[in-house]
């Protein structure tokens, strides 16, 4: 009997754990893995590369690890810059409460503190691979961190930004876009 009893306790702690929400970043504008629309390629006047509107995309997300007091949000292509990468945003400080960025916004630097970007600015700067290159992978990554809402400086680059999360990462959710010219 203390063996039904046990073995239907365990089974039923199995199915509270499975059953728990999984942290989740979406996008109504893309789906995982998905191509973006060319308005949400960078605009960069002069640089034949950047083809689209500089738009934002949308981006929500849901059900974070419990005791969350802010987020913070990059946007990396990674073999930009011919492999050495390329940081589209570095966006923190994100309160707890918030769960989306309406389209544009992150263009317009709503919303978050903004860390510099590979091209210096402190907002979303959109794809611009090099034609011929083929669709780049563009990884959208949202943690989850215990650090309040106003703890980190404006200007922290993605690299500066890592090490200020070490030891308060509790976790992350990605999404992939991609985007190539002449495709």
């Amino acid at each position: 009997m203390k063996k039904i009893v046990l073995s239907a306790s365990l089974l039923l702690c199995a199915s509270a754990l499975s059953a728990a929400p999984v942290f989740t970043l979406v996008s109504p504008d893309f789906n995982d893995n998905a191509l973006l629309a060319k308005k949400f390629a960078g605009n960069t006047p002069g640089n034949v590369s950047c083809t689209g509107e500089g738009i934002s995309p949308a981006l929500g997300w849901s059900s974070p690890p419990a005791l969350t007091k802010s987020f913070a949000l990059t946007i990396t292509d990674p073999v930009g810059a011919k492999g050495l990468g390329v940081d589209h945003l570095v966006a923190y400080n994100i309160a707890p409460q918030q769960t989306q960025f309406s389209q544009g916004e992150l263009a317009q630097g709503k919303g978050f503190t903004g860390g510099k970007n590979s091209i210096g600015t402190q907002r979303y700067a959109g794809p611009c691979p090099p034609a011929g290159s083929g669709a780049h992978h563009y990884n959208f990554t949202l943690i989850a961190t215990d650090l309040a809402p106003d703890a980190l400086p404006e200007g922290l680059t993605r690299d500066a930004l890592m090490a200020r999360l070490k030891g308060h990462v509790l976790g992350a959710t990605g999404l992939i876009g991609r985007f190539g010219n002449g495709l």
